[in-house]
């Protein structure tokens, strides 16, 4: 079971650094379809070669799971586009701590679609997530004001696409190569930015070795290692024991853009991601004694 853990905590990591990267990549001029469409598809391509390489590791799917996969994945790829779109409206430091609230958001989606209703622990721990948001945002002290509204609503909704892709990614494609069931998703992650964003890429003029080189820097860390680890070791560790896991990515992302990026980080923004950690870890502290 730990190398699994171990495997879920570091696609976690290697996702942490991308928004600061891809800030970076803006001020080469670079826009949020572009980064996220050649991201998803130098992933997509690198994994059906590895897979071509590798095809004892190939099985036969029905219709009904090739559906599945492509949903999960094109999950994974609007996830990234919306959330690489927050980005160039609020701080990275920022825009990673609206993201974390897919933990909570998953809890409601598994009532919702599932039926299985929060109890008080998850009541309180969400509360204490939120409490945790106020503070790691830099809100609470005015310190990062002001906020641009429309990039926390980009955030949110990338928290909100998220917590679907962990749900989806723990109950689909249990039976497949974790190779496999990457190369998949990771075509209809690609089919479903390039759906959205098919104008402003056709217009673009900007697909050029510098966008090359940003593609393969941030396929490796967004598209070819977290999906392959993640299909290998969230169905193993289970959703809600991931979801805690995966709140690797916050430090790491914060850490990444206060050196990188210079934004600042004070004492009650850390205080506030810490409150958010160790609410996580509440939030499954019973699946993890089990």
């Amino acid at each position: 079971m730990t190398r699994y853990i171990l495997m879920v905590f570091a696609g976690a990591c290697s996702f942490g650094i991308l928004s600061t990267f891809v800030k970076l990549a803006y001020r080469e001029g670079y826009t949020p379809a572009e980064i996220s469409l050649t991201q998803a598809l130098t992933g997509m391509l690198v994994l059906w070669m590895l897979l071509w390489m590798y095809r004892k590791n190939r099985t036969a799917m029905t219709a009904r799971e090739w559906g599945w996969l492509l949903l999960t994945g094109a999950s994974i790829g609007f996830t990234s586009f919306v959330y690489y779109v927050s980005v160039a409206y609020i701080p990275a430091s920022v825009a990673i701590v609206i993201l974390m609230q897919f933990t909570w958001i998953g809890l409601l989606l598994e009532w919702c679609l599932f039926g299985k209703r929060p109890s008080l622990l998850q009541l309180i721990t969400t509360a204490l997530i939120l409490t945790g948001t106020w503070l790691g945002s830099g809100l609470a002290t005015g310190g990062l004001a002001p906020v641009s509204f429309k990039g926390l609503l980009f955030a949110g909704a990338a928290a909100f696409l998220y917590a679907i892709y962990v749900i989806a990614n723990s109950r689909v494609g249990k039976q497949l190569h974790p190779l496999q069931k990457s190369a998949v998703m990771m075509t209809g992650s690609t089919m479903g930015i390039l759906l959205v964003n098919i104008a402003p890429l056709i217009a673009s003029t900007h697909f050029d070795l510098g966008l090359l080189k940003w593609a393969l820097f941030l396929g490796l860390f967004g598209t070819i290692i977290p999906p392959l680890l993640f299909a290998k070791g969230i169905p193993k560790v289970g959703a809600g024991i991931s979801a805690v896991i995966m709140t690797a990515e916050l430090p790491v992302a914060i850490i990444c853009s206060h050196i990188l990026l210079q934004e600042p980080v004070n004492g009650w923004q850390w205080a506030g991601v810490a409150l958010m950690l160790l609410s996580m870890l509440l939030l499954n502290a019973p699946k993890l004694r089990r």
